[in-house]
């Protein structure tokens, strides 16, 4: 299950987050991913369970790199708006819609930084699903 590497807009929270939520849909669907590519103990001679688990890894692996470095990609822009908003600020004390701008920018900055927590989390509940259902695949007689 491929997610979109698509140009993310940073200037948009909203649009953002949209297109973080389109992406994590291979960590939604993670358990659905695995039932239907991990095979039960009748299709084990039809298809290779080593060769479906190491391409889901590697599907979501990308997704995990992708949706960070768009995160990361959207923190540094607009790290950089506050910033410019900040030496303008500095040069404007009275201008107040130069000042209401600059809070937007640094409230869709912190939004932002939070996703990457977010991110984190999704992850981690991702791998450790994964972790558990290949250890049931290959190790059949291990109780967890």
């Amino acid at each position: 299950m491929a997610a979109p590497s698509g140009a993310a807009s940073c200037e948009d929270f909203a649009e953002f987050q949209e297109l973080l939520r389109v992406m994590r849909t291979i960590d939604d669907r993670i358990v659905h991913e695995l039932n239907t590519t991990i095979p039960t103990a009748s299709f084990v001679g039809k298809v290779d369970p080593g060769q479906t688990c190491k391409e889901l890894y590697q599907s979501l692996m990308d997704a995990h790199t992708n949706r960070e470095r768009i995160i990361k990609k959207c923190i540094s822009q607009t790290s950089a708006v506050v910033k410019t908003l900040k030496e303008e600020r500095e040069k404007a004390h009275e201008d107040a819609a130069l000042l209401k701008q600059l809070r937007k920018e640094q409230t869709k900055l912190k939004l932002m930084q939070s996703e990457l927590n977010v991110e984190e989390v999704v992850n981690d509940r991702s791998w450790k699903v994964l972790g558990h259902l290949i250890a049931m695949v290959f190790c059949p007689n291990r109780q967890s």
